[in-house]
């Protein structure tokens, strides 16, 4: 994603001639990456209880709906349109100006449209990602009217400040290919707002979230590592040596994160788990997203490998605090692209792509430095900006569900659906369900009130 805008900064545009094959490659990234929300929603909804399942699939989707609609209407334009260096302008409002020819800026060999599209999907699934902290509590139309919102205060800026022409970021010299600062960093900081701003579930610690068909988290992991090749080797934008590398890194930070997950699990607990395996996997590809086209092979390997432990670490911390980041989001997006983002200063090397830098390991400490700035203005702007988000939706709008509706299940309460039928699930009285939940305790024992008739 960043390596055609620095192609940009360091030579003259070329001709505004398409490339039959790299439009082709970018067509079929972006529907890679939109195929990751679907991942997502398998991934994140087979982690949950069945009484949420629908709700929690439905926000990926959701996700995805709301934020192409608002970058048709002006997102896009003010990532990426002609502005300042802290955020774009509106010449590009509703795809004005936008259209099948190349822009010598972000897309010389493609369309711009199709430029366009493919950052779309990336704003799309980054509201989606955050999802996985709210489990069970807050109410869709405010997680919707939230995630419109977080799109165009926190995600438009930040892409311009990194990807943009003349964003503050890209001039100091920061990298990141396919979004560890913008994407995954931005999520996991505010996922962890969104979990204190909405306070733990009613049956925290006193029920566990047993996933409820980890088939469907083995499914949606292997969707997203599958995915994950267009959001890291389309972000070349071309289909050449850098993509391909980008491809194989990809992959090699994957396998790598989830063996040394497996091998944490074995060491601690003495067995390896599906879940364990699916989520160092992912560990692994948010790690290797900011360096895709920027290191080799081995160093991705190396890069899965460091990430991983302190994600590992982190997910299991994290019950021992107050914070209901319910699937662990900032555990293995926010750490895992953290990781990414410094190690990318590390192992970052022009050899593979000389429209990068040298990090450390390359006589370049410099680039850490960068990278460790892009990483806390990444928190700091995310953190602040979605807690005034949250602040001023609660003045207007009811943002969490009630008691009732969280023991009764948000999928009913909220969409009128189930996921599963032939259970009861006005089976409140303490005893296991049908659907295989676990023991679900009535509003008054999880509120310690009357209820109220």
């Amino acid at each position: 994603m960043s390596a055609l805008p620095l192609l940009a900064s360091v030579q003259e545009p070329v001709a505004s001639t398409v490339s039959a094959g790299d439009t082709a490659w970018v067509l079929i990234s972006t529907a890679l990456v939109l195929l990751m929300v679907p991942g997502l929603a398998f991934f994140y909804g087979g982690l949950v209880r069945t009484k949420s399942a629908l709700n929690t699939m439905l926000m990926s989707l959701g996700a995805l709906g709301v934020v192409t609609v608002q970058w048709v209407l002006f997102g896009y334009s003010l990532a990426f349109g002609p502005g300042t260096s802290w955020i774009g302008g509106f010449e590009w409002i509703g795809f004005m100006g936008v259209t099948g020819a190349p822009n010598p800026t972000y897309s010389p060999l493609l369309p711009h449209l199709l430029f366009a599209a493919f950052q779309a999907m990336f704003a799309g699934i980054t509201v989606a990602l955050f999802s996985g902290a709210i489990i069970d509590r807050m109410r869709f139309v405010a997680y919707l009217t939230f995630g419109v919102l977080w799109t165009t205060i926190i995600y438009d800026p930040l892409a311009h400040w990194v990807w943009g022409d003349g964003g503050w970021l890209r001039q100091l010299g920061a990298l990141d290919f396919a979004g560890g600062t913008v994407v995954h960093i931005s999520a996991g900081t505010t996922a962890v707002v969104l979990a204190l701003f909405l306070g733990p579930r009613r049956d925290f610690k006193r029920i566990p979230n047993v996933p409820h068909n980890v088939p469907f988290a083995l499914l949606g992991a292997g969707l997203l590592w599958f995915g994950w090749f267009g959001f890291n080797a389309g972000s070349a934008l071309a289909a050449d040596g850098i993509a391909a590398n980008a491809l194989v890194t990809t992959h090699s930070a994957a396998a790598a994160g989830m063996i040394t997950w497996l091998v944490l699990e074995l060491v601690k607990g003495k067995r390896a788990t599906a879940v364990g395996a699916a989520t160092g996997a992912v560990v692994g590809l948010v790690a290797i997203t900011p360096a895709a086209g920027f290191v080799t092979p081995l160093s991705a390997l190396a890069m899965g490998a460091l990430a991983a432990p302190f994600s590992f670490f982190a997910l299991h911390y994290r019950p021992k605090t107050r914070l209901d980041d319910t699937l662990d989001v900032f555990a293995c997006h926010g750490v895992a692209g953290i990781m990414g983002a410094v190690l990318t200063g590390v192992f970052a090397s022009k050899t593979v792509n000389p429209l990068g830098a040298d990090g450390l390991l390359h006589g370049n400490a410099s680039l850490i430095g960068v990278q460790v700035l892009a990483v806390v203005a990444t928190i700091a702007f995310a953190a602040i900006a979605s807690t005034g988000i949250l602040f001023a939706m609660q003045a207007v709008m009811p943002l969490r569900v009630t008691v009732d509706v969280e023991v009764q299940g948000i999928d009913i309460s909220e969409h009128g659906e189930e996921a599963y039928h032939g259970g009861d699930l006005s089976d409140l009285t303490g005893r296991k369900t049908a659907l295989g939940d676990a023991v679900v305790l009535s509003a008054s024992e999880l509120s310690g009130m009357p209820r109220v008739a």
